[in-house]
Parts: structure tokens; sequence; C-alpha cells
């Protein structure tokens, strides 16, 4: 795939995880018919022949990839890679790419194939989100843990009826795990879709962001900052460090101080921060950083990337 129709900047892939009957298919059929404005694709995988899933989610205008073979895991380097292919072969490439894991599968494998040499320079992982079934769900089971330690994002699903003290026990089983981005879909606002979309980097006409989706979720800040001139790759660092326990999101383009033309595409997602090499005009920078109200300040948070470009 690393070829001259390769897109500029790598496709995102937001990659769907969680056991069998958790709720998967429930929330990619969310993020397809949201008013985010995005043109999406679907790689779906159904554990056997007939992709049911396949058949759900077609009737929402995006273009959707049903795998044939069984456990998407099993098919990697087959089904999967040609299905990419086909995805980044069409005239305008999709600002993001949704793949559903097999309920049966562990992720790892999917993370390792994105990452593949043949992959990376073409699509990026963006982030992972596993579905929990917040009524039927077994915290020992190993597959159960796995796809969770994958997770950027945890959803919880059909969690409306249970009582709030199991509910709570979940939470704290996820905060035993170390994770805290957790979302019930059908309490406290439901799942913020928008977040979830929020790792694409367009690149505008003028050579900067294209900030699209706006984030129109009152329960997270948002602030844009930008610098005219080139960054210290390892200022950028130590601040990223510090305000990222304040942040469940940040993507930017950076040009940094050195030899020219050493511009990054910069995303945090969760705990997961990463920077690739990108062949972007940038002249200096341009950060997007989304954070919890109540827990991201974005006045000092600009404060503090005005003190880095000071010193």
């Amino acid at each position: 795939m690393a070829d001259a129709g390769a897109p500029a900047i790598p496709v995102p892939v937001l990659l769907v995880t969680g056991v069998l009957g958790a709720g998967k298919t429930t929330l990619i059929n969310s993020l397809l018919n949201a008013d985010h404005g995005l043109a999406l694709a679907v790689v779906v995988n159904d554990f056997g022949a007939i992709n049911i899933d396949e058949v759900i989610l077609s009737g929402t205008g995006h273009p959707v990839f049903g795998l044939k073979n069984g456990c998407i895991c099993c098919s990697l380097q087959g089904d999967l890679l040609r299905t990419l292919r086909a995805i980044l072969s069409v005239r305008a490439a999709p600002d993001a790419i949704v793949i559903e894991a097999s309920g049966v599968s562990d992720p790892r494998g999917i993370l390792e194939a994105l990452f593949d040499p043949v992959l990376r320079e073409a699509v990026r992982l963006d982030a992972v989100v596993t579905v929990i079934d917040a009524e039927d769900h077994d915290p020992d089971d190993a597959l159960w843990r796995t796809q969770v330690r994958a997770a950027d994002f945890v959803v919880l699903a059909k969690g409306a009826a249970i009582d709030p003290s199991a509910l709570a026990a979940l939470r704290a089983t996820l905060a035993s795990m170390h994770k805290t981005l957790v979302f019930a879909a059908d309490r406290d606002g439901g799942v913020p879709l928008d977040l979830l979309l929020a790792g694409g980097v367009r690149h505008g006409a003028e050579g900067g962001i294209d900030p699209s989706p706006r984030l129109r979720d009152d329960r997270f800040v948002r602030l844009e900052w930008s610098s005219p001139t080139p960054i210290s790759l390892p200022r950028f660092q130590a601040t990223i460090q510090h305000l990222a326990p304040h942040l469940a999101r940040a993507k930017g383009i950076l040009c940094v101080e050195g030899p020219p033309g050493r511009t990054y595409v910069f995303q945090l997602v969760g705990r997961r921060a990463t920077l690739t090499p990108a062949a972007l005009p940038a002249v200096g920078a341009q950060l997007v950083l989304i954070g919890r109200s109540g827990m991201f300040d974005a006045r000092r948070a600009a404060a503090t990337l005005e003190t880095m470009m000071q010193r």
C-alpha cells in the first residue's frame, strides 16, 4: 500500500471490539447514522460464513465490507489486507475506517497488522473501543480482560436496567484496570460519538488542520491552539506529558525545530500518544486538545503551551 496513491496522511482506523452480543453492531450503527459529516468505511466480521452485521449496516449509506473467512484475526494477511486496499483505491479516501472485530477474537492480532510496514503508511490506528454488556459480562474471562486492556475507550451497553451498585462495581473493576474513559450508552448523555471520531487530521487548502467535526458534547471542552513558528520537540513532549492526565483526545500537525521539513502528525487518545512523520507543508504547529469539563482547563492549557514557546 505504500505507493504513490497512498493518502498524504494515513487514514485513521477505529477498532471496535467486545465479546459476542456485547453491542458492537449497535454502536457502529450509531456512528454511521450520527450527524458528523464524515465519510466512513466499515469492515465487519461475523464468526461464520453468513455475515449478518454486513446486512444490518449496509442500509446506512456508508460502504460496508464483510470479511467472509471467519475470525478476522485469522484473515489479516489475506482478506483484511485486500479489503483495505479496496477501500483506499477509490478516488477519495474515506475520512476514517471502522473495523468491527469478531467477538471471539483477541484484538492484538488486528493491532499488530495495522502496524505492519505494508499498512502503516496508508492507515493508522486511531482508537480502540471495547463494548461491554453491563448486564452480562465475566471479568474473570481471559478474552474479556484482553479486550478491555486493549481499549482506549470503554462503552457500557445495556446498562439502563441494572442496579446502580452493580454498575458502580463494574466501573470500579475497569478503574482497577486503568480504564477511566468509560461511557454508558444509555446513561449520562450516552456515548460521545463525536469524541470517538475526533481523531482524524485533514490537511486544509491553506495548509492547516481542518478541525471538523465540531465537538457538540458539553461534557467536553475543546482548545484550538497554533504557533506560527516551529516548536522544540523535547519541550512539546514534556508539555504534553504534563497536560495528558487532563485530556481525552489531542491531535495536531507539528513542524519541529531542526532540519527543514521535519513535520509530524501528533495524536493522543487516552494514555496512548503517537508522532508520525508526514510530508506536509507545515511551518509552525496546530493543535486541537479535548478534555472533560471540570477536569480540563482550556485557558490554563493555552497558557502552558505559550510558556513552552517562550523558553
